[in-house]
């Protein structure tokens, strides 16, 4: 075995990573909804803990129907089965099932509302609790009754036991301590903030289901789910401090023990039920939006109160303290190392082998496997890579695949989005770059975004803004001259943890969430061409304190860059940039040749001094 086969494989590119038998696992699960006198049945693609990456005993989606993306739902009736599946998964989508068995449509937030309410009177959808929502089953019953469809909570999944002995097992990975040193803050300095604010607003104790919460809030990291380190599991946070953690017992080690302490007491998810009937009488804290429908129930039927509000540990844990601060900067520079390695191919040995879009994200993820000597351990993908020439390009989370893998050629552009999972820190970033010479048309969509990204890396902005406030920056340009995006400009992003996280983002949707110091969120515009080509230009940032500008009078936040890497200046018009852009370009482009530089080869250093010479 050669030194590179030897190495890890995060990613892999078959279209039957998770083969669907079409009609024969739908006709299975018909079955069992016979046995239930069901018309229809809801699957989501979210899992009990409504994750975005599943364990693959949690891919129902995928076994029903063959597709495998990680946003979707399905609605399984009697004589049809409806796939949903949003814009990034077009191809994937029609690819992966089956025409004979599935109409497949555009996901959006009321489609399953929408089909039910399309269903005749009379007709039962069953659902299972644990996979949706409260608030989700708010809006499918409030379609449900005005169709006069009945909604009906089904247990156990009749998916679960069409799919038998053959669905794999729930993963059992060991749970390991995330150290201080890269998490900065004690876990009973959590919990005990936390306890405070549950006092304050008179609750008893918080039911807390998001794998990312536990893993913030214990100093904890797991390997249940691929592409993020999370452990699977819940926890009850009393209003003392103290805490009840429900995991597998084959996940425990004694060490994990030792490191939770004596105000954490570990039980298995059996003993779940026991503990909620000791909160009989007093009110419980859960959050309707991420938790399940399943765990409002068993509150009430503990004889609690349920009150439903935000997750205690979601604006605690996207606002990242110094120490978290400090690592993802470092897991930048080393993961902007490999990244500029990688553009350095693209730029010289790519432009004359023209490899193919696989070939391209397994080069940079084995350069990032590799760490090229930076000390960075990789330990997962952030995401899995998209690299998508021309017109996959166009599609803004093309995946590409076997099926639809192309080579690339000279005369148009690659656009690569791909990111990291560091225990210090994880990464995101886009870099679109040009194959053999750019057309005009190719150079002024890529300033106009460049601009707009510009814009929005550079703003400052009193307290009290939120990402919906933000937004237009990064589009004015393209606004300008009858352009736009259809996705969000920038989502929220963890410390080894999900590379999308919340509450904040920067998008025209509205969001309610302040962006407040230490959030760390992305800036990505871009421009799409339908079947020509793409365009999107991505770092990440993070919010600085706010202070008063020289001259000012009220305290102003920004954003302090975290992505270093070389943007294309074959791509940039500079007769568009105005004097300030152009002095960020060269301020910006002068920091990667600073940060990153000592870190590549000679022969990469004395590329990066070239491409990021002055504008």
């Amino acid at each position: 075995m050669t030194a590179d086969s030897a190495r890890p494989v995060f990613q892999t590119y078959d279209v039957t990573t998770h083969p669907s038998q079409g009609a024969v696992n739908v006709a299975a699960l018909r079955g069992e909804m016979t046995k239930l006198g069901l018309d229809g049945f809801i699957v989501p693609h979210e899992d009990e803990h409504q994750n975005e990456y599943l364990p693959d005993a949690n891919e129902r989606l995928a076994w029903v129907s063959g597709f495998t993306g990680s946003a979707g739902a399905a609605i399984i009736l009697q004589h049809r089965a409806v796939l949903y599946a949003d814009g990034r998964y077009t191809l994937q989508s029609r690819e992966q099932t089956d025409p004979a068995v599935f109409e497949v449509k555009d996901f959006h937030g009321t489609a399953l509302s929408d089909e039910i309410a399309s269903l005749p009177a009379g007709a039962v959808v069953g659902y299972d609790p644990r996979l949706v929502t409260p608030d989700a089953l708010t809006r499918l019953g409030t379609a449900a009754a005005g169709a006069k469809v009945k909604l009906v909570p089904v247990s156990p999944n009749p998916l679960d036991i069409a799919w038998g002995p053959a669905r794999p097992t729930q993963p059992m990975a060991g749970i390991v301590p995330q150290p201080l040193a890269q998490a900065g803050l004690a876990s009973a300095d959590k919990r005990g903030a936390i306890a405070g604010s549950l006092r304050a607003n008179g609750v008893a104790a918080a039911m807390v289901t998001a794998p990312s919460s536990l893993a913030w809030l214990f100093n904890i990291r797991g390997g249940d789910v691929i592409r993020s380190p999370l452990p699977l599991g819940q926890t009850i946070l009393k209003n003392d401090g103290s805490a009840e953690l429900f995991i597998e017992a084959g996940k425990v080690s004694d060490g994990l023990l030792e490191w939770l302490g004596n105000e954490v007491s570990v039980k298995t998810p059996d003993e779940i039920a026991a503990s909620m009937s000791a909160l009989s009488g007093k009110s419980v804290l859960i959050d309707a939006n991420t938790s399940s429908a399943f765990w409002l129930e068993a509150i009430r039927a503990a004889g609690a109160t349920p009150v439903t509000a935000d997750d205690p540990c979601l604006l605690p844990r996207a606002c990242k303290n110094a120490t978290e601060i400090a690592g993802t900067k470092a897991a930048h520079i080393r993961d902007g190392a490999i990244l500029s390695t990688f553009l350095h191919w693209v730029a010289t040995e790519a432009q004359d082998t023209l490899p193919t879009e696989i070939d391209v994200a397994q080069k940079l993820e084995s350069l990032r496997v590799d760490g090229l000597g930076t000390g960075a351990e990789l330990k997962d993908l952030s995401f899995d890579t998209i690299s998508g020439f021309g017109p996959h390009g166009a599609l803004p989370h093309y995946r590409v695949n076997t099926n639809s893998n192309i080579a690339i050629k000279r005369g148009n552009l690659l656009l690569v989005d791909s990111g990291g999972q560091y225990v210090d820190g994880t990464t995101d970033v886009t870099r679109t770059m040009a194959i053999g010479t750019p057309t005009p048309e190719h150079r002024r969509m890529f300033t106009l975004v460049l601009k707009g990204h510009i814009a929005l890396a550079t703003v400052k902005f009193p307290a009290g803004t939120t990402g919906t406030h933000l937004d237009i920056l990064a589009r004015q340009f393209l606004w300008a001259e009858g352009f736009d995006y259809d996705h969000g400009t920038g989502h929220g992003v963890g410390v080894y943890l999900g590379v999308h996280e919340g509450p904040q983002r920067i998008s025209k949707a509205l969001n309610r969430y302040a962006l407040q110091t230490g959030m760390i969120v992305s800036n990505e515009p871009g421009f799409y061409k339908e079947n020509d080509f793409g365009i999107r230009i991505e770092n990440l940032q993070f919010v600085t304190g706010a202070v008063i500008p020289r001259g000012g009078e009220r305290a102003m936040h920004g954003f302090e860059n975290l992505t270093w890497a070389p943007i294309d200046r074959d791509l940039i018009d500079v007769s568009l940039l105005t004097p300030q852009e152009r002095a960020y370009m060269d301020w910006y482009h002068a920091e990667v040749v600073k940060r990153v530089g000592p870190l590549v080869s000679a022969e990469v250093r004395a590329w990066l001094e070239t491409v990021c010479a002055p504008l």
